[in-house]
C-alpha cells in the first residue's frame, strides 16, 4: 500500500497543497486532478523520491519510503516529463537495457512491447533520429515488460493518439486486475465511463 500523510509542498512562496492525505491499494486505480499549476506534477515527483515536501511523509508499505527505498524502487515504475531514453541508444537497446536492470530478460516480452507501441520496423533506429512521439512510445514501451507493482505516471499520453489511449486504459486496467497500483495524472479523456477510477483533486 501507498500512503501519503499530511504532505505539503511550498513553491515560490506559493502553497501547492498543503497537509494531503490519500492512501492507494492493490488492484486500485487513481488519476490526481487539478489546474495548472496546483502541483500534479510535483506531487508525484515527491511520491518518486525526485523532490522533496515541505512537510508530511510517503509510506510504502507501512515504512517511510527513504527507509524502505530498496524495496520500494524494485516495485516503482515512474514516468514523468522526461522520458528517460538514452538518445544514443536504439528503441530495442533501450528497452533491453531496462529489462536487463529491472528483471529477467525476455526477448519475446520486449518485442511484443515494441510492436504494441507501433515501433515494430523502427527498433534500430537510434532515439536521437526518432520524433518527440516515438520516444515517448519507448518510454511507454517498458510499461509491457515492467514487474513493478506500483505504476506513477505523469501525462502518459503525451503525443499518443485515440487508438493508443484505448490500449492504455486497457493496459492499466489489466494491471490493476493483476494486483498492481496506477496514480497518473493527465489532461486527456480517460476512462470515461469506468467506475472504479478514483480521483484526487488538488487545488479544490
Amino acid at each position: 500500500m501507498l500512503e501519503v500523510r499530511q504532505l505539503s509542498s511550498i513553491r515560490d512562496e506559493r502553497v501547492l497543497f498543503e497537509d494531503l492525505n490519500f492512501t492507494i491499494s492493490t488492484g486500485e486505480l487513481v488519476q490526481i486532478e487539478g489546474p495548472n499549476g496546483a502541483g500534479k506534477t510535483t506531487l508525484l515527483r515527491i511520491i518518486a523520491g525526485l523532490g522533496l515536501a515541505e512537510s508530511g511523509d510517503v509510506m510504502w508499505n507501512g515504512m517511510k519510503v527513504n527507509r524502505a527505498r530498496e524495496d520500494f524502487y524494485s516495485d516503482l515504475l515512474f514516468l514523468g516529463h522526461s522520458t528517460g531514453v538514452k538518445r544514443e541508444l536504439t528503441a530495442y537497446e533501450n528497452l533491453a537495457f531496462y529489462q536487463k536492470m529491472h528483471g529477467t530478460p525476455d526477448e519475446d516480452k520486449l518485442w511484443d512491447a515494441l510492436a504494441r507501441v507501433g515501433l515494430a520496423g523502427r527498433e534500430d533506429v537510434p532515439a536521437a533520429q526518432l520524433s518527440a512521439g516515438q520516444n515517448r512510445r519507448v518510454a511507454l514501451a517498458r510499461l509491457w515488460i515492467s514487474n513493478a507493482k506500483l505504476w506513477v505516471l505523469d501525462e502518459p499520453l503525451t503525443a499518443i493518439d485515440k487508438q493508443g489511449v484505448k490500449v492504455l486504459e486497457n493496459l492499466f486496467q489489466q494491471h490493476v486486475d493483476n494486483g498492481g497500483m496506477v496514480l497518473f495524472t493527465t489532461h486527456q479523456d480517460m476512462f470515461v465511463d469506468n467506475a472504479s477510477l478514483r480521483r484526487i483533486k488538488l487545488g479544490a
